[in-house]
C-alpha cells in the first residue's frame, strides 16, 4: 500500500476532480459516509450520545458529514464550531449549511467549562479539528480544547488523522488529540506510521472513497508500507532440480572477544533464511571457540591484533575469499571499533567484487565517512540503527563537537540523533541517495531506502525485539535472502518483513519482555509459513 505526504493527497484530490470529474461535494461525502459507518461498526449508534469537534475547514466539513449521518440515524449529536463559521468555503460550507437547517445542536466553542460537562454527558467524540493540513504549533482554545478531548476518558475517533499530529512526519505539533481509533482516506499518512503519530492513532482505517485506482497506485508515490501482497510474490524459490551451491555462499565476518554470539546468532539466521552455504570469518585467536560452537557453518582465520579484534591484515584474506569462493558479505556484528577496522572496512567497500551487508561495529568504525559507500563497485546494504546511522553522519558536525577525524565518541551527536527520529523516512531517503546505498535504518517503525527514491515502511514487529541480538539476527536473514536473490532491495524487504513476523510469533507465545534473539531465529520457520499459506497471526 502507498503512503503519502500532504501536497501528494492535495494533487490526488485535485487530480481525480479536474480529470476525473469526481467533485470536492462527493468526495467530502464519501469520506463522512466512510467515518460514519467506522464508528457504528466500532462503537455502535443507538442511545448514544457523540460530540462532535469541527474546525472550519475541509476537515470539520467532514465532521459535519459524519454529524448529520448521525443525527438521521437515531444518535444524538452535538457539535462544536472551533472557528470563524464564515472561513467555511465550498464543499464544506455546504455541509455546514445543511447541519444548520437539520437543527442538529451546533454550538460555537466560547466556555471550554460548559463545554467540558457536554463532553462528560457523552459516549463518544469525534475529532475533525485540524486534518491532515495542519502545520503550526497548535495553541491558545485549541490546545485547551484538545487536553480537554485527553482528559475526558470518552473513545475518540479522530476524521483522517488525530489533530495536532503532523501528517507528514507523525510529531505532534504542541498538543495532539490522542484517539482510539483514525479513519484516513484514500491513503495513510507518514504521520500515521511514524511515531509518535502512530501511537496517538490508534486502530487506522484506511477508507476507499472514490479516487481512480491508477491514482493511488501511482509510481510517483515513493513510499510503500509493507504487507503480505508486497512480501510474497518475492519469497526466493527453491528448485527441485538444485544443490546447497544454488541458493549462494555468504561469508559473515562478525565476532570478536567477548562477542562471539553476535557472529553465530547472524550466521543460524542466515542459514535459516536460506543460504545454501555459510563460512564465519573470525579472529584466529578465537578460532578454537568458534570451532568448538559451529555445526553446520565453516570458518575461515583472519588475522587479528592478538587481542581478539581484526587486523589491518584480514581485509586480503576477506577478498580473496570472496574472490575464490563466497558470494557476498556480511560485516559488522560484534568485530569492535578500532583503527583497524576502519582500515579494514574502507578497504572492503572500495574493492569487494561481492555485495556487502555492513551493520554495527562495521558502521561504527565509519563514523563521519559515510561517503566512503558511493565508492563501492558493488551493491551495499547498511543496516545502522539510530545511534549508529548519526554516527555515519556525524562528519557534518566535526568541527561544532571538537571531534577529530578517526577518533572514536562513545555517544552520537544528540541533535543529528534527534532529527533522525524527527524526521525517519527523508533521512533515510538522503542516505541513501547521496551515498548509493541500500539503508534498513532500524528501529520503530524500520524504513528502507533505495538508491533510486523509494522507501518502505515496515509493520511488522514488537517492543519484545528491544534486545541484543535482534540486530545480529536481522544481518543474517538479509545475508540469507541475498544469497539466494543477489536484489539487494528484495532482500532487505523480506529480510526485515519476516524478522520482524518471525518476532511477532515469538512474542505471541511468550510474555515479550522474556523474548531473545534467539527465539526469533527459531521462529523463522513459522514466519515462512505464515508467509507462504496466507496465515494470520493472532496476537491476542
Amino acid at each position: 500500500m502507498k503512503i503519502c505526504r500532504v501536497n501528494e493527497m492535495r494533487q490526488l484530490d485535485c487530480r481525480a476532480i479536474e480529470e476525473f470529474g469526481i467533485t470536492q461535494e462527493l468526495l467530502m461525502e464519501n469520506a463522512g459516509q466512510a467515518a460514519y459507518f467506522t464508528i457504528i461498526n466500532e462503537f455502535g449508534l443507538q442511545n448514544k450520545d457523540f460530540v462532535i469537534f469541527c474546525g472550519v475547514g475541509n476537515n470539520g466539513g467532514d465532521g459535519l458529514v459524519v454529524a448529520r449521518k448521525l443525527y438521521s440515524n437515531g444518535g444524538r449529536v452535538t457539535v462544536f464550531i472551533l472557528g470563524d463559521r464564515s472561513k467555511f468555503k465550498g464543499a464544506a460550507k455546504l455541509n455546514f449549511e445543511i447541519v444548520q437547517k437539520l437543527q442538529i445542536k451546533m454550538l460555537d466553542l466560547n466556555d471550554i467549562t460548559s463545554t467540558m460537562e457536554t463532553v462528560q454527558r457523552s459516549d463518544a467524540i469525534i475529532d475533525a479539528i485540524f486534518g491532515t493540513g495542519l502545520d503550526r504549533e497548535v495553541k491558545g482554545k485549541h490546545k485547551d480544547v484538545i487536553d480537554m478531548i485527553n482528559a475526558s476518558g470518552r473513545p475518540v475517533f479522530s476524521v483522517d488523522i488525530p489533530s495536532g499530529i503532523s501528517s507528514d512526519n507523525g510529531q505532534i505539533m504542541g498538543k495532539a488529540v490522542k484517539a482510539r481509533y483514525t479513519i484516513t482516506f484514500g491513503l495513510p499518512k507518514r504521520g500515521h506510521l511514524l511515531y509518535p503519530g502512530a501511537e496517538y492513532s490508534g486502530k487506522l482505517f484506511v477508507e476507499d472513497i472514490g479516487f481512480p485506482k491508477n491514482l493511488i497506485h501511482s509510481e510517483k508515490l515513493n513510499v510503500e508500507l509493507l504487507e503480505r501482497e508486497t512480501v510474497y510474490p518475492i519469497i526466493p524459490e527453491r528448485h527441485t532440480y538444485s544443490h546447497k551451491g544454488s541458493y549462494g555462499h555468504v561469508l559473515i565476518v562478525a565476532g570478536s572477544r567477548g562477542k562471539t554470539g553476535a557472529a553465530l546468532m547472524a550466521a543460524k539466521a542466515c542459514l535459516k533464511t536460506g543460504a545454501g552455504l555459510v563460512t564465519l570469518g573470525v579472529p584466529e585467536s578465537l578460532a578454537d571457540v568458534f570451532q568448538s560452537r559451529v555445526t553446520e557453518e565453516m570458518t575461515l582465520i583472519l588475522h587479528d591484533k592478538g587481542d581478539g579484534t581484526l587486523s589491518a591484515k584480514a581485509s586480503r584474506t576477506i577478498l580473496d575469499f570472496l574472490n575464490s569462493t563466497a558470494h557476498l558479505l556480511a560485516i559488522g556484528p560484534g568485530i569492535g571499533i578500532s583503527v583497524e577496522t576502519t582500515r579494514v572496512m574502507k578497504d572492503l567497500i572500495k574493492n569487494s567484487s561481492s555485495p556487502i551487508i555492513m551493520d554495527a561495529d562495521g558502521i561504527n568504525s565509519l563514523r563521519g565517512e559515510r561517503g566512503i559507500f558511493a565508492k563501492a563497485n558493488v551493491p551495499v546494504i547498511v543496516t545502522p540503527h539510530p545511534g549508529e546511522m548519526a554516527r555515519l553522519l556525524q562528519d557534518s558536525r566535526r568541527k561544532a563537537t571538537g571531534a577529530k577525524k578517526g577518533s572514536y565518541l562513545q555517544k552520537p551527536d544528540s541533535e543529528i540523533l534527534k532529527g533522525i527520529e524527527r524526521d525517519r523516512i527523508n533521512t533515510a531517503l538522503s542516505f541513501s541517495r547521496d551515498t548509493k546505498s541500500h539503508l534498513v535504518l532500524k528501529g520503530v517503525p524500520t524504513i528502507i531506502a533505495t538508491p533510486d527514491n523509494r522507501a518502505f515502511i515496515n509493520a511488522t514487529g514488537n517492543p519484545g525485539m528491544a534486545k541484543g541480538g535482534t540486530g545480529d539476527v536481522l544481518t543474517g536473514m538479509i545475508a540469507g535472502f541475498l544469497s539466494q536473490t543477489m536484489n539487494p532491495v528484495n532482500a532487505s524487504i523480506i529480510g526485515v518483513f519476516m524478522h520482524g513476523l518471525a518476532g511477532d510469533i515469538a512474542a505471541s507465545e511468550e510474555d515479550i519482555h522474556t523474548l531473545m534473539a534467539t527465539d526469533i531465529v527459531e521462529k523463522i520457520p513459522d514466519a515462512f509459513s505464515v508467509l507462504i499459506n496466507n496465515g494470520e497471526l493472532d496476537l491476542s
